[in-house]
């Protein structure tokens, strides 16, 4: 886990922060891949030796599961979701901001996924933080602080992920984009400046690795079972019909 930052040190560590950021993203904290943004691979097929009509109708083998119901239990944070509560579907999402595989995900999938399941009242996701570094912890504050455009925050942060997350004065691009929000100089200090909001945001973190052994990101938990890596909404369709 990433050392507590003092409430005054945050902006300082974000000005420092190395721009070849991204490269540890989507992984645990110390484990960088050398790689350079791009999407994950695909999960690999169940069953691999089996022929499929429509190579996309076969679902990733899960890592594992879940309790839903302590999957689901209130944490320090409101929860973010999108979807109705009575969804048949539940999909928990762990990101982080810096994540290059997280943000192709949100890109490319889950705009069908809104479309196919979510505004159809099929599928709900509910999307947790798990940031591994500054820059990402900074994203989620001031998606939480953005208030009823926390998903519109997230969705610039991702779409514009290069254009901040590498970027050598990550304060003034961070800014740039907050100002889309509504947010001031003043607001954007005072937000990354909310030692509360750190450390709730940090904890959404811990409880995810404690207690759902998330270790890298994008993780979605899907009615229980385990899925690691930015999955296709092919792959996401072949998990979630045989569930309704």
């Amino acid at each position: 886990m990433n050392r507590l930052l003092s409430r005054r040190h945050i902006l300082t560590t974000l000005a420092i922060a190395p721009a070849a950021l991204a490269l540890a993203a989507c992984n645990k904290a110390g484990e960088a891949e050398a790689e350079t943004a791009k999407p994950a691979e695909p999960a690999k097929p169940a069953d691999a030796m089996k022929p499929a009509a429509k190579p996309a109708a076969a679902a990733p083998q899960s890592s594992g599961s879940v309790d839903m119901a302590e999957l689901l239990k209130p944490g320090v944070l409101p929860e973010r979701q999108l979807g109705k509560d009575d969804a048949k579907v539940t999909i928990v999402e762990y990101a982080s901001m810096t994540c290059p595989h997280c943000a192709h995900f949100h890109e490319t999938t889950l705009p069908e996924l809104k479309t196919k399941y979510i505004d159809t009242g099929k599928a709900r996701l509910i999307f947790r933080e798990f940031p591994f570094d500054p820059r990402a912890e900074a994203g989620f504050m001031l998606a939480r602080c953005a208030g009823d455009n926390y998903f519109p925050m997230v969705d610039v942060l991702f779409k514009q992920q290069q254009n901040w997350a590498v970027a050598e004065n990550v304060k003034d691009a961070m800014f740039q984009l907050s100002k889309l929000a509504g947010f001031t100089q003043e607001s954007f200090n005072a937000c990354l400046t909310d030692q509360k909001l750190l450390d709730q945001v940090r904890s959404v973190q811990k409880r995810g690795a404690d207690e759902f052994k998330v270790d890298s990101t994008p993780t979605f938990f899907i009615n229980g079972q385990t899925y690691k890596g930015a999955l296709s909404i092919e792959e996401m369709s072949a998990i979630i019909d045989p569930l309704l």
